[in-house]
C-alpha cells in the first residue's frame, strides 16, 4: 500500500477569473473525452469512506467492484486505484491495478474504523495523482460530511479545470453530505446520485456507468444508457 497521501499544500495568492471565464473554460473541458494512459486504458480512482458506520457496504463494494472491469473490458480496459480513509488521521491509496481479483484482495484486508471524513486529502490525492498518470475520473462512495465545504469545492473545481470529473455517490439521507456532494460533483463537472443502503443493484449500476465513463468518455455512458442501465441515465443527465 502507498503512504498516505498529504494534506493539500498551501498555495500562494493567484489571481481570481470571472464566473464568466469559469464556465466558458468548463464549456470546452466537458467536450473532452477522458484521459487515457498510452495504451488506451482509462484510469480511476474508487474513493471509500471506510470510517466504522461504512462496513457493510464496503464489503457489498468488495464484492461488486469486479463490474467496473467487467464493464470496460471490451472498450479499452480500466486501471483502477484504491483510496481510503479512516481513523483520526489515515488516508492511503493502493497501487493501480487491472484486475478486479487484485482490487477485492487489497480491499479484504482493510476494516473500517471510526473517525472524520477526510475528503479533502482525497481530492488533493486525485489532484497530485493526475500530475504522474492520467486520470480520467474519481469514484466517490460516503455517507457523511464533516468538513469546511468550501475547502472541498476550492479542490473540486481545480479538478474540473483539469478534466476530472467527481461521480459522488451517497448512502442515506445526510443533508449536509448531500448539498456537499452535489457541490464537488457540479464544479468537477461529474454527476450526483444517491442509493438506498443496502441497495447494492444501486450501487453496482453507478459503478458500471462511472467506470464506463472513465474508459470511454460519454459515447460508452451513451452505449450503456442504451442498455437501460439506470445508473448511466442518471449521470448523463447531469453531465449533458
Amino acid at each position: 500500500m502507498a503512504k498516505p497521501p498529504d494534506a493539500p499544500a498551501p498555495t500562494g495568492s493567484v489571481p481570481v477569473s470571472s464566473r464568466a471565464e469559469i464556465d466558458s473554460f468548463l464549456e470546452q473541458v466537458r467536450g473532452l473525452a477522458p484521459k487515457t494512459s498510452a495504451d488506451g486504458r482509462g484510469h480511476l480512482v474508487f474513493a471509500l469512506d471506510a470510517t466504522m458506520s461504512r462496513q457493510p457496504t464496503w464489503d457489498s463494494a468488495c464484492r461488486l467492484q469486479a463490474e467496473m472491469f467487467h464493464e470496460t473490458a471490451a472498450i479499452g480496459g480500466l486501471d483502477v486505484q484504491l483510496v481510503y480513509f479512516r481513523g483520526l488521521s489515515e488516508c492511503r491509496a493502493s497501487r493501480w491495478v487491472s484486475d478486479p481479483r487484485a482490487l477485492s484482495s487489497i480491499m479484504e484486508t482493510i476494516d473500517c474504523r471510526g473517525g472524520q471524513t477526510q475528503i479533502r486529502k482525497v481530492l488533493g490525492h486525485v489532484r497530485r495523482e493526475s500530475e504522474r498518470a492520467k486520470v480520467a475520473a474519481l469514484i466517490y462512495v460516503g455517507d457523511a460530511m464533516e468538513e469546511s465545504v468550501d475547502d472541498l469545492c476550492a479542490t473540486a473545481g481545480e479538478l474540473g479545470l483539469t478534466g476530472i470529473p467527481c461521480f459522488m455517490f451517497q448512502e442515506g439521507g445526510n443533508e449536509l453530505a448531500e448539498r456537499a456532494y452535489r457541490e464537488i460533483a457540479r464544479l468537477s463537472r461529474g454527476a450526483y446520485c444517491r442509493f438506498a443502503p443496502g441497495a447494492a443493484h444501486e450501487l453496482a449500476e453507478l459503478l458500471r456507468a462511472a467506470a464506463a465513463y472513465a474508459a470511454g468518455g460519454m459515447k460508452a455512458l451513451d452505449d450503456l444508457s442504451r442498455r437501460h442501465n439506470a445508473g448511466a441515465i442518471k449521470l448523463i443527465a447531469q453531465m449533458r
